[in-house]
């Protein structure tokens, strides 16, 4: 819509009130009458965690340098706060990162890393995989001008006993990794907690 002005086509026949007929507006107006529009789900995914690596600049590119010449298709990214630490292999202060990956990348994100510490770019203590976990998310265009989506996500997630293991944020979406095992029944909880069966 060229000037975004917003019509309503009604019947000459009918009675009529504010919400009846055909409303045309702009797509934009439709999507944030909604604060979320939508649940998306994505199955089989993977957290990898490397514990203890050195909190410096460009770790980060150290990290996921090597995993994107791999081909591998990092998503959710978490790195915890600093702490102090004092042994032989790391100079001072480090941290734990983690990310999410498609199942079947795990063994060429997991050769990517092991790689990368032989070659001396990155070091961490540990490298723990859990292929257990899928990835939900909400979304909506209408969330970036109302607050308590994410409170009301994660309540309603709470009370059906769904742990969130990893959360990422942006304008228009909120993703959570959970135990796959309650895939199915946190889409259906957001689903019904975001009244997403009701028309716009």
């Amino acid at each position: 819509m060229r000037y975004k002005v917003r019509l309503r086509v009604l019947s000459s026949f009918d009675e009529t009130d504010e919400t009846s007929g055909t409303l045309v507006c702009d797509e934009e107006e439709i999507m944030e009458s909604k604060v979320v529009s939508g649940v998306a789900y994505s199955r089989d995914e993977a957290k990898i965690t490397l514990f203890t690596i050195d909190d410096r600049p460009g770790i980060a590119a150290a990290i996921f340098g090597p995993l994107a010449d791999a081909g591998v298709n990092v998503d959710m990214i978490v790195q915890n706060i600093s702490e102090k630490d004092y042994d032989e292999a790391h100079s001072g202060a480090v941290t734990d990162m983690t990310f999410s990956c498609p199942v079947d990348q795990v063994k060429l994100a997991k050769k990517a890393m092991e790689e990368a510490k032989a070659a001396g770019k990155i070091a961490y203590d540990e490298l723990i995989v859990d292929t257990d976990v899928s990835k939900v998310s909400v979304v909506g265009i209408g969330m970036r001008s109302h607050a308590g989506v994410a409170a009301k996500m994660f309540k309603a997630l709470s009370a059906e006993n769904v742990n969130i293991k990893v959360i990422s944020t942006s304008e228009i979406k909120i993703s959570v990794l959970i135990d796959r095992k309650y895939m199915e029944l946190a889409v259906q909880t957001l689903h019904d907690a975001f009244e997403l069966e009701k028309s716009v």
